[in-house]
C-alpha cells in the first residue's frame, strides 16, 4: 500500500464534505485545509497506540470500532469544554501489512460518528508508516465567548457536584471483551452483556450535553476519560478545592454490578475507576441546580468543601483510595 493510494481514498470517503455550515472552505487534498474561522477556537490533540489504548486483534472488536473510539476520545474534550465542534485532522500511522481496506475502515468509523454528532467534519491529516497502529486525532470546536466555556478551575465551596450519566459501562464491557470475565456465569442476560461490550467499543461524546451546560452558565466541568477517581482529583486540583463523593450516590450502569462482582470489587470501586465512559462531571452553584438537571446533569454526586491547599477527592466510606487510569511514560 502506498502513502497515495490511501490518500486518493480516503478522499473518496469524505468527498467534498464542508460541513453543516459550509466553514470547511478546502479540505482533503492539498497541502493544509482552509477554514472559515469562529471567534475562538478550541483544540484538543488525542493519540492512541495498538497495545497501549486498543487492541487490534481483540475478540469482537473491529478497525472501525477503533476508528470511532479515537476520534470519540478527542471529541469528548471538546464536550468537557461545551464547544461546538468543528474540524478533524487525523495522523494515520499504518503497521506493516496496512492495507488500503483497512484505512477505510478506521477512518469509516470517524465518518460515522461524525455524521452521529453533526457539525464535524474530517478536514485533512497525514498517513505515515509506523511499527503499530497509530492514530492521532486533532480536533477544533469553537465558541463565541471563552467565558461562556466549562473548564477545570472555577469550582467553588458550596457547589454540588453532578455527572451526566451512568458510569462502569465501558470498563465492565472491556472486562468481558478480555475475557476476564464470563457473561454467562455471571448471570448477565445477553442484551447486558452486549450493551457492555458496546459501551467500550462505541462510546458516544457529551457533545450535545456539553453545550447545553455552557449555555446553562454552568462552568466547571471536565470529561471522564480516565474514570471519575482521577479526573475529578484534575478538576479538583484546578480549582484548589477537595471534593466529597458519595460512593453510594454514584449512578452505575445496568450489568456493571455483577461484572464488579465477578471481579471481586464493589460496583461504586468499577464505577469510580474505570475510564472511558465519556461522561461529564460538572460543579454547580445551588442556585443553578435547576437548570444543570435541564442540561443534562442525571445524578448529583457529591459536593465541594472549602479551599484545600492539598485539593483533591475525598469518596465518604470508600475501602481504600480510589484512582482511575494514569499512563506511566518511560517504563
Amino acid at each position: 500500500m502506498s502513502e497515495r493510494s490511501l490518500i486518493t481514498a480516503l478522499k473518496g470517503l469524505f468527498g467534498d464534505d464542508r460541513g453543516r455550515d459550509g466553514r470547511l472552505l478546502r479540505g482533503i487534498g492539498d497541502d493544509a485545509a482552509v477554514v472559515r474561522a469562529g471567534a475562538y477556537a478550541v483544540t484538543s490533540v488525542d493519540a492512541m497506540v495498538d497495545g497501549v489504548h486498543f487492541r487490534t486483534g481483540q475478540h469482537g472488536t473491529t478497525l472501525a470500532d477503533i476508528g470511532h473510539r479515537a476520534l470519540a476520545g478527542a471529541l469528548s474534550d471538546l464536550a468537557a469544554m461545551g464547544a461546538r465542534p468543528g474540524e478533524v485532522y487525523v495522523a494515520l500511522g499504518a503497521p506493516p501489512g496496512f492495507t488500503v481496506d483497512d484505512g477505510l475502515q478506521v477512518m469509516g468509523g470517524m465518518r460515522d460518528l461524525c455524521e452521529q454528532v453533526g457539525d464535524v467534519v474530517v478536514a485533512g491529516g497525514d498517513v505515515t508508516r509506523a511499527p503499530a497502529l497509530l492514530l492521532c486525532v486533532t480536533v477544533v470546536g469553537w465558541a463565541d465567548d471563552q467565558d461562556a466555556l466549562l473548564t477545570r478551575d472555577r469550582a467553588r465551596p458550596g457547589d454540588r457536584i453532578g455527572v451526566t450519566g451512568p458510569l462502569g459501562a465501558a470498563a465492565a464491557g472491556l472486562a468481558l471483551l478480555e475475557d476476564r470475565v464470563d457473561a454467562d456465569a455471571c448471570g448477565l442476560p445477553e442484551a447486558v452483556a452486549d450493551a457492555l461490550r458496546l459501551a467500550h467499543r462505541r462510546p458516544r461524546p457529551r457533545v450535545e450535553a456539553g453545550r447545553a451546560l455552557a449555555s446553562a452558565e454552568i462552568r466547571a466541568g471536565i470529561d471522564l476519560s480516565d474514570g471519575l477517581a482521577t479526573d475529578a482529583a484534575h478538576l479538583a486540583r484546578a480549582s484548589g478545592v477537595r471534593l466529597h463523593i458519595d460512593p453510594g450516590a454514584l449512578p452505575v450502569a445496568g450489568g456493571v454490578a455483577e461484572v464488579a462482582a465477578a471481579l471481586e470489587v464493589p460496583a461504586h470501586e468499577l464505577a469510580a475507576t474505570g475510564g472511558e465512559d465519556y461522561e461529564l462531571c460538572v460543579c454547580v452553584a445551588p442556585g443553578r441546580v435547576r437548570e444543570a438537571e435541564r442540561a443534562g446533569v442525571a445524578a448529583w454526586i457529591g459536593r465541594v468543601g472549602p479551599a484545600d491547599p492539598e485539593a483533591g477527592v475525598t469518596f465518604t466510606g470508600a475501602r481504600s483510595h480510589l484512582t482511575g487510569f494514569e499512563h506511566r511514560l518511560g517504563d
